[in-house]
């Protein structure tokens, strides 16, 4: 058996630590600590949602988690929008992380905001969406945005998926220094069917130098549509 590891699995836009349980458990079975914390505002912590909410914010929810659980050389991994949240707290906390993980997700750099590098009309869209809630939050997209084909695992995903903070979104990346924060890190670009919106993120990723590539055929919800491929991927 591989030695034992620590996993911190943080979720994307609209969804929350729910989304990790199938790859959880495969990891667990093989005997790694496995954490999947939800981001304030989201999932069973949507009765937080507020205007006030940042990327600081969502930084903060798992720099705690990992002080308060006493976590150490972890294997940090970040889905889609997540891949914000782990940036910080590399930059926060490199010495109790052991390697990042990228999986097909939004990278901003230090003083970047999300909807700075996302395109023009993705962004239009989403403040439009946005108007209801005051500019509070944006409703979630339906699963198939996602990848996730099969319409009974697509219905599975949208009834647990929540609006999300718009002020995530506007806010900048506050770190020091480089993404990653000369941790090793790998980005998993998933490729069956590819998510547009995050193109220039991958490219960014390829063009760094800071990252290893890797490739997983499945749709950008890789950890509902394919947990077992998944799981063996960020494990080895």
């Amino acid at each position: 058996m591989s030695r034992t590891k620590t996993f911190v699995l943080v979720h994307g836009a609209w969804h929350g630590g729910w989304c990790w349980s199938a790859v959880a458990a495969i990891l667990r079975s093989r005997g790694h600590a496995v954490l999947t914390p939800t981001q304030t505002g989201l999932g069973e912590r949507r009765h937080l949602m507020s205007k006030a909410i940042t990327l600081d914010t969502f930084i903060e929810d798992i720099t705690n988690v990992i002080d308060f659980e006493r976590l150490d050389d972890i294997v940090l991994v970040g889905h889609s929008f997540g891949g914000n949240t782990i940036s910080g707290v590399a930059d926060r906390m490199r010495g109790r992380i052991r390697q990042l993980i990228y999986l097909d997700s939004l990278i901003i750099e230090g003083g970047q905001s999300p909807f700075s590098i996302l395109p023009d009309d993705v962004v239009a869209s989403r403040l439009k969406l946005a108007e209801p809630s005051g500019g509070v939050s944006i409703p979630a997209p339906p699963g198939k945005a996602f990848g996730i084909l099969d319409p009974a695992l697509a219905s599975m995903v949208e009834e647990r998926l929540t609006p999300h903070p718009v002020g995530t979104y506007r806010s900048p990346l506050n770190i020091k220094g480089p993404v990653g924060n000369g941790l090793p890190a790998t980005y998993i670009v998933c490729t069956d069917p590819v998510y547009a919106p995050l193109q220039s993120s991958r490219d960014w990723a390829r063009a760094s130098g800071l990252m290893t590539m890797a490739e997983l055929a499945t749709g950008h919800d890789a950890m509902v549509i394919a947990p077992q491929a998944l799981a063996d991927l960020i494990d080895k």
